[in-house]
């Protein structure tokens, strides 16, 4: 009986000590070590997104604001410092759901569109920040809806434009195993990408990438010309030439630009 039960625990260890040499093994391979070291300079970086944001309010005395994809408005809607302020999210990340529109983007524009909602369908918002379902295809509809409701001096502004590796810039959100861990930017670079060869715009090297699009031309932001170097939106092909892709600059440079 007690050598059964020595030999029961012994499978039984043998099988952890298995799994922890194969933990170790990922834990210590290069590309995880990389990627870890890319999503701990990428938290370092600094403004933040309401920094920016308040800082282009600022240059167009900016008096309406929407945002999509809020979650906490603790982190980034109540620190936007427009008089006149509106958020939408249909609350799945966040129970609470302390929001003015209980519902998703594609929702939203739609009912404004219908004037159905408290705000009359001939509004123009002056700064429109995007931070909704990360994958391109729904980053892209809200890119097309928020121009149509854009002043003409305006800006899109759009979280996770600049994910630092492939990981990070995963379709699937809850592939925790990824070398990115919980970090996850989504395709959102895609649909930016797409949306500059139309519109003047830039990306923000900090906090995971912040785009700034605008319908019309303002210092520092231009329109990508050589879109065909990437058709198929291949992400090797993106991180060789993210600088141009994104038109990337520094924070610095860009109020240097618009001061």
């Amino acid at each position: 009986m007690i050598k059964k039960i020595v030999k029961k625990r012994y499978h039984a260890l043998k099988k952890y000590y298995e799994l922890y040499k194969l933990g170790k093994k990922f834990s210590n391979d290069e590309s995880f070590q990389l990627t870890k070291n890319l999503t701990n300079i990428e938290k370092t970086k600094k403004p933040y997104r309401f920094d920016i944001i308040n800082f282009l309010s600022l240059t167009i005395n900016a008096q309406n604001y929407l945002e999509i994809g809020v979650r906490n408005p603790a982190d980034n809607f109540n620190l936007i410092n427009i008089s006149n302020k509106y958020s939408v999210d249909p609350g799945v990340e966040f129970e609470l759901n302390p929001v003015d529109f209980k519902m998703t983007s594609d929702d939203f524009f739609s009912q404004l569109s219908q004037n159905s909602l408290k705000i009359p369908n001939d509004t123009k918002f002056d700064v429109i920040f995007i931070d909704g379902l990360h994958l391109a295809q729904q980053v892209e509809k809200d890119i097309f809806n928020s121009i149509q409701y854009l002043s003409e001096d305006g800006f899109i502004v759009l979280h996770d434009c600049n994910p630092p590796s492939e990981h990070h810039a995963r379709e699937t959100y809850s592939f925790y195993n990824s070398p990115a861990g919980g970090a996850w930017n989504g395709t959102t670079w895609k649909a930016f990408v797409k949306a500059r060869m139309t519109y003047n715009s830039c990306c923000i090297d900090s906090d995971w990438g912040v785009g700034i699009i605008s319908k019309s031309a303002k210092p520092g932001l231009n329109i990508l010309k050589n879109s065909e170097e990437n058709h198929f939106y291949e992400y090797s092909i993106f991180n060789d030439k993210r600088k141009e892709f994104l038109n990337l600059l520094s924070f610095e440079s860009f109020t240097q630009k618009n001061s």
